[in-house]
């Protein structure tokens, strides 16, 4: 890549160079580069140069021959790994640089023009290169031929302009090591244009092998010492974007009344002069600064030259660096439990300071409390702080507090069967009641309740997302009262009978029967009953709370049968027919009467005319006659006999 054709004018304010020795290095202040060849980047070997810069032969390779040169950013694996592998000087894996793989013979291989308006007139530059010995030491058996480079500063006739500076030899080392070479010269005023030339001296033989890189014209001049403060203070400030600043940097120079310009540089957007800042001091305020870095340097030239940013020299920069605010991502609301631990977390900041509600402020980040009251619910705010002690504006977050769940619940209760009755909890937001078995709804404080039967409930009650609480309540549900008299009862007249009763549902009744005739305790569930006639009882049962049932029963009362044994039938009015007495009362009995032969003589269903002892209305023989009588009331038959007298 050709080098770029730029121009700085300086005039000579003075010289000031380290002693000649290796190399010259500018103990003054530098100008920006005019020319700086650093021969560019890229992917593969670099661009050939011009015939005029080199009279060596260009391979695009990374390993050329003698005598030849290539534009390449790496030396990997040449000559059976004999060079090093190195990159450019700046490190940059794509930089390319000038690797010259040296000529047998001596002579020039490198040539560098500042043509006119490039350099200015009466001005010391400073001219460098930097170089490195590529050959291992172990190479050539170890006695490799090192590189000898003088450069010499010409007119474009031939008439040097400085005593040419030779590099001497530079040796291999164990490492790659780059050094920066250089000279320094002075611009006649008749002086346009001006030729470096860098010779080779070395002999050929096995070695002589070199990389070039970073060449540049630099303008030289005196000492600039610059400080904020004082000439010797500090040279960097830090401030916090947004803040309010005041600076002050003093300069001095070291020569006789030369003419200053101060210069600011934004975040590497370029150095512009700053208006009307000629003097030694340069005062600096900022106003709700704006984040970025900002550089002041002092050019210095003579007289009208100032005005030309080529012809100047430069101190080095100072720095003022506004940092920027910390971003603190908003926190949204949070909601907790009471009696849970609290945490709340910032970020974007290097160090934290939170206060709020019922606490102190502190630096603790996440901030946590423990076990959450309600005395923490409310505003917090934080404010974050970076590593450069800048504060971001605060951040606020609302903290809800959940509070403890307490359940509570309305007493037992008792129904009648059938019934509803409603339940009552509190203290909290929901509800779930357990079995839901006879409620109308499980999910809220107040359901109704139609249970069957007893039930024990369980309401669990909770807020969002926090701890619950349970309580039961149990619904006891009296039955409804039943009366039940027992089955219906038989006796005989004279007999006596337990009434069968039974009470069933609210435990809390009372009993009573009637009417109480006949009955030995008309209160109690199985009285005795001794009537003399049919008669039905009533048993009531009355509950305290669930209502009244009744149940009755039937006493039948048999009258007493009085079977005569014998009977005449002679029309006297006395005695003239078989008079069972009370049969009458049993319409549903059964009566025959048999002769000695087992012939059927008489049968009748009830007995409501007594048998005359006729059959077919015919007057039966006296005698024996034989008997069965079924009552038709479950009773064994009633059997024997009776005799006709005639």
């Amino acid at each position: 890549m050709k080098p770029a054709r730029l121009k700085i004018l300086l005039p000579v304010i003075g010289l000031f160079f380290a002693s000649q020795s290796i190399a010259q290095v500018c103990t003054g202040a530098l100008g920006d580069p005019v020319i700086n060849q650093d021969f560019g980047s890229g992917a593969g070997p670099g661009p050939q140069l011009s015939s005029s810069e080199t009279t060596y032969s260009y391979q695009a390779a990374d390993c050329p021959n003698d005598g030849s040169y290539t534009i390449a950013s790496q030396t990997n694996g040449c000559f059976g790994r004999t060079w090093h592998s190195l990159t450019d000087h700046t490190g940059n894996p794509n930089g390319y640089m000038m690797i010259v793989n040296a000529s047998n013979e001596p002579g020039l291989f490198y040539t560098q023009t500042a043509d006119a308006g490039v350099l200015c007139a009466n001005t010391t530059y400073y001219f460098s290169a930097w170089i490195t010995n590529i050959i291992i030491p172990s190479a050539c058996g170890g006695a490799s031929t090192r590189p000898n480079i003088t450069f010499s500063i010409e007119t474009l006739d031939g008439k040097q302009l400085s005593q040419p500076y030779n590099t001497g030899d530079i040796e291999p080392a164990d490492g790659v090591e780059w050094k920066q070479y250089g000279t320094y010269f002075t611009t006649p005023a008749s002086v346009s244009t001006v030729v470096v030339k860098m010779i080779n001296n070395a002999p050929g033989g096995c070695g002589n092998d070199l990389a070039l890189d970073d060449i540049t014209f630099r303008a030289c001049g005196p000492v600039i010492q610059a400080g904020f403060g004082a000439i010797a203070g500090q040279t960097t400030q830090e401030i916090c974007e947004g803040s309010n600043a005041h600076f002050s940097i003093n300069a001095k120079v070291s020569a006789n009344n030369p003419v200053l310009q101060w210069q600011v540089n934004y975040s590497d957007n370029g150095w512009v002069d700053i208006d009307h800042e000629t003097g030694a001091t340069l005062n600096i305020d900022f106003q709700k600064a704006v984040k970025g870095t900002y550089q002041y340097r002092l050019g210095v030239a003579n007289g009208s030259d100032i005005t030309s940013v080529r012809c100047r020299v430069y101190s080095a920069p100072l720095t003022v660096t506004v940092n920027p605010l910390p971003v603190v991502p908003a926190i949204p609301p949070k909601t907790f439990c009471e009696g849970y631990p609290l945490t709340l977390e910032a970020s974007g900041g290097a160090t934290y300071r939170w206060a709020g509600p019922g606490i102190q402020p502190t630096s603790q980040n996440p901030l946590v409390i423990n076990n959450a009251t309600p005395a923490n619910e409310g505003t917090y705010t934080v404010i974050a702080t970076s590593d450069k002690g800048c504060e971001a504006p605060p951040v606020q977050v609302q903290v809800k507090i959940v509070p403890k769940v307490v359940a509570s619940v309305s007493g037992n209760v008792a129904i009648c069967a059938g019934q509803s009755t409603q339940l009552h909890a509190a203290g909290g937001l929901y509800y779930k009641w357990t079995p839901s078995a006879g409620l109308d709804h499980d999910d809220i404080a107040n359901p109704v309740a139609s249970p069957a039967d007893t039930t024990t409930y369980s309401v669990n009650v909770s807020n969002d997302g926090c701890n619950d609480d349970s309580k039961k309540i149990t619904v006891a549900v009296r039955k409804i009262p039943a009366a039940d008299a027992g089955e219906n009862k038989k006796i005989f007249e004279g007999q006596s009978v337990k009434l069968n009763g039974s009470v069933t549902g609210d435990e809390t009744t009372s009993v009573s029967w009637s009417p109480a005739t006949a009955l030995d305790d008309p209160t109690a569930v199985t009285p005795t009953a001794n009537p003399t006639d049919d008669i039905s009882y009533t048993m009531t049962v009355t509950s305290a709370n669930c209502g009244i049932s009744t149940s009755t029963v039937f006493v039948r009362v048999y009258k007493k049968i009085t079977i005569p044994n014998t009977f005449s039938p002679n029309g006297d009015g006395i005695n003239d027919t078989w008079n069972i007495e009370a049969l009458v009362t049993y319409p549903e009995s059964s009566s025959m009467v048999f002769d000695r032969y087992g012939k059927l003589v008489y049968k009748s269903t009830g007995y409501a005319k007594a048998w005359d002892g006729t059959y077919n209305g015919s007057k039966l023989p006296g005698g024996t006659y034989y008997y069965v009588i079924d009552l038709k009331n479950g009773t064994n038959k009633l059997a024997g006999w009776v005799y006709i007298v005639r």
